[in-house]
């Protein structure tokens, strides 16, 4: 009898549960909502707006958004995929995912912004990136934390299940009025904490922490990992010109291709690349927010 009762009494109570579990499910959704609208709004400032001073503003208020819904419970299930000022994507293991974004200075340089989520399955974990580049002269053969990053705008996480598990980060890092930078970056965890560059990229003798190319503002630059072969893709790099070796504003692609090819977890350069297999699609994987905003606008254009 007394255990009926309480099977009774359990049974009374779930429904009441459930409906408390979906309100609050629903109230937790609705919160993620309102900041993404929010997000869209101060993403579409900082990307369009020509007044500097009301760029930097916007992305102050984006930054300060961002964290607080990411502070939501379980905010990492929530996608955020309308904000198309910033790409955000999550590892292939989905144990973290990256935001990264740009803002354009008045001189038509760039700075980075992001941030690292780590999936904990409840409270928030992150770690904000914060761009040193204009203080790391050798970015090549720097090794860093996420105080330290080497901003860039992300488009392709890689992991590599070497004896230390590490993600190859692949970017667009726009850089001047007259050239365009991208990256082979590398992430790990050291201790629970970001690591960023790795002593993996060998070629020509030497060995690097990461991979920066540079070229004119003018052309667009094939950079992306082939997975069925194992291998980062790229175009040669080189000046009009011999004269011209060293200013990199003015180097483009010249037909051929190079790569790193992935071997006992380090990556190993090879040039002259057969390219008659790999899709050539340049900048494919990066598509810029302004860009985007116009397609956007002819869109919703074409729906009136």
């Amino acid at each position: 009898m007394k255990s009926l009762l309480i099977t009774c009494f359990i049974l009374a109570l779930t429904p009441q549960f459930i409906f408390a579990q979906h309100s609050d499910e629903s109230k937790r959704i609705k919160q993620l909502h309102l900041y993404e609208d929010t997000l869209i709004n101060l993403g579409k400032k900082f990307v369009n707006d020509e007044n500097d001073l009301e760029r930097k503003n916007a992305n102050y208020a984006f930054i300060k958004t961002l964290v607080n819904a990411l502070k939501i419970q379980n905010s990492f299930l929530f996608p955020f995929d309308s904000v198309k000022s910033v790409s955000i994507i999550n590892s292939p293991d989905n144990r973290f995912r990256i935001f990264s974004w740009h803002v354009i200075n008045s001189d038509g340089s760039y700075r980075f912004y992001g941030t690292i989520q780590l999936n904990t399955g409840g409270n928030l974990k992150m770690y904000p990136l914060e761009d040193y580049s204009p203080l790391l002269k050798n970015p090549e053969d720097s090794v860093t934390d996420n105080r330290k990053w080497y901003g860039a705008q992300y488009y392709k996480i890689v992991p590599v299940y070497s004896p230390k598990l590490y993600y190859v980060l692949i970017g667009w890092k726009g850089n001047t009025v007259e050239s365009t930078k991208k990256v082979i970056d590398v992430l790990s965890f050291n201790e629970g904490k970001p690591e960023l560059g790795m002593h993996i990229f060998d070629g020509n003798g030497k060995t690097k922490d990461r991979i920066v190319f540079e070229y004119t503002r003018q052309a667009s630059m094939l950079l992306k990992y082939i997975p069925e072969q194992n291998l980062i893709v790229f175009d040669h790099l080189a000046p009009p010109d011999p004269k011209l070796k060293n200013k990199y504003s003015t180097y483009g692609p010249d037909l051929t291709y190079d790569g790193y090819k992935l071997k006992n977890g380090r990556w190993i350069y090879i040039e002259n690349l057969d390219m008659r297999n790999i899709p050539e699609n340049r900048d494919e994987e990066y598509v810029d927010p302004k860009k985007q905003a116009a397609i956007d606008k002819a869109a919703a254009k074409g729906n009136h």
